[in-house]
C-alpha cells in the first residue's frame, strides 16, 4: 500500500515555499540535459495535490526545447523547486523538485531510470 504523506519544502534561501501530498512511488533519475546538468529528481502530481505556500512573486521561469515544460526557479538562489506542463493525455500536472522537500534523503529512495536523452 502507497504512502502517502504530505511534504513541506522550498527553496535554498527560503522565500519559495510549498506543501504536496504523495506517495513518492515514482521518482526519475533522468538523464536528459537539464536533470543531468542540475541534478534534478522529479515526482510528477496532480495540481490539486501542490500547493505553492509563498514566493510566487519571486519565481522565475525557465523555458527551453519545446517549450513545453515550465520550470520554476527561485529568482534569488536559482533552485529549481518544480515545473508545470502537461501529461501525455493533456492532463495538467506539477513535477516536483524532490530535492526540495525538506529533510528528504535521495539515498534512501527508489529512482526510476528515465531515458530523456533519447526521446
Amino acid at each position: 500500500m502507497p504512502d502517502v504523506r504530505t511534504f513541506t519544502g522550498g527553496c535554498h534561501c527560503g522565500q519559495v515555499r510549498f506543501e504536496c501530498t504523495t506517495d513518492l512511488a515514482m521518482v526519475t533519475a533522468c538523464n536528459c540535459s537539464i536533470c543531468t546538468k542540475k541534478g534534478l529528481h522529479f515526482t510528477f502530481l496532480a495540481p490539486t495535490s501542490f500547493q505553492l505556500r509563498a514566493g510566487g512573486d519571486v519565481l522565475k521561469e525557465y523555458l527551453f526545447n519545446q517549450r513545453a515544460i515550465k520550470h520554476q526557479l527561485c529568482a534569488d538562489c536559482g533552485v529549481a523547486v518544480f515545473a508545470r506542463g502537461k501529461r501525455p493525455d493533456g492532463a495538467e500536472v506539477v513535477a516536483l523538485n524532490v530535492s526540495c522537500i525538506d529533510g528528504i534523503e535521495l539515498s534512501k529512495l527508489v529512482m526510476t531510470p528515465v531515458d530523456g536523452r533519447n526521446r
